[in-house]
């Protein structure tokens, strides 16, 4: 990947106040917070949801993770909640950036008790991932999948790309996603999604029916689909709609009978 263009995860890292991106992810970043301002409140909220579905998850007995979509590491980063809460939590993180996963690699060093493994590949090869991840995890056993920040840069037929890793799954897998919805704010979102486009990123904002359907056959874990700052906190009644429009993001979390 050419340092001279733009890459999806050292955006994200952009505009989560991180440092390890590069002038062509900066320009890119500011044509985006012109057309949404409040993008990073939304990856600081995804960043939160993923602390406690990642803590949820662990509280529910899951020891092993896979984290497709990892980008650029950033504190406290997935294996840390796993392994703080079970710190013999088995995690593989997979990424398609060769720039992530040196980060990663170096800035990401497992639990004494627990595993850390990073794989190099892409969500829209489901069976590649599962391969490589087979010689870490043990696929008898449950499995905490998590697809955050990631799905709505991918093209692909997210039915079929979910159905092919939770077919491989143990009973008491969970999935974990979150990605980003016009259903809120139209305009800007929809606006933002077109500076990707422009520079040959893949962008495709969904609507909360098509997250809702990426959950078929599984128990929706409560409140089901719903914007990621109104997941899994004790009170949710003083956010304002209008802070739903500035994350723009719709969330869930999913486990298999």
């Amino acid at each position: 990947m050419p340092l001279d263009l733009p890459h999806t995860s050292r955006i994200y890292d952009y505009f989560l106040g991180g440092k390890d991106n590069y002038e062509a992810d900066r320009k890119a970043a500011q044509e985006i917070l012109k057309a949404w301002p409040d993008i990073r409140t939304a990856a600081r909220v995804n960043r939160q949801f993923m602390q406690r579905s990642t803590r949820f998850l662990a509280e529910a007995g899951i020891r092993q993770f896979l984290d497709i979509g990892t980008g650029i590491p950033t504190e406290p980063n997935l294996h840390q909640i796993a392994q703080r809460a079970a710190p013999d939590a088995r995690v593989v993180y997979v990424d398609n950036d060769p720039v992530v996963l040196a980060h990663a690699r170096a800035l990401m060093p497992g639990g004494t008790a627990g595993a850390t493994t990073y794989i190099q590949g892409d969500v829209t090869d489901p069976l590649s991932i599962l391969a490589a991840m087979s010689r870490v995890l043990d696929l008898s056993e449950p499995v905490g999948l998590s697809m955050i920040a990631l799905l709505h840069f991918v093209e692909a037929s997210i039915p079929l790309i979910v159905s092919t890793f939770l077919d491989a799954l143990a009973p008491g897998s969970f999935l974990v996603i979150c990605t980003i919805t016009a259903d809120f704010a139209p305009e800007q979102v929809v606006a933002a999604q077109d500076v990707y486009r422009v520079r040959k990123l893949p962008a495709q904002v969904r609507t909360r029916d098509e997250v809702t359907g990426w959950f078929s056959g599984l128990e929706l874990v409560e409140p089901g689909v719903v914007p990621p700052h109104r997941w899994g906190l004790a009170e949710t009644t003083e956010i304002s709609a209008s802070f739903d429009a500035k994350v723009s993001c719709y969330c869930g979390v999913g486990r298999k009978p």
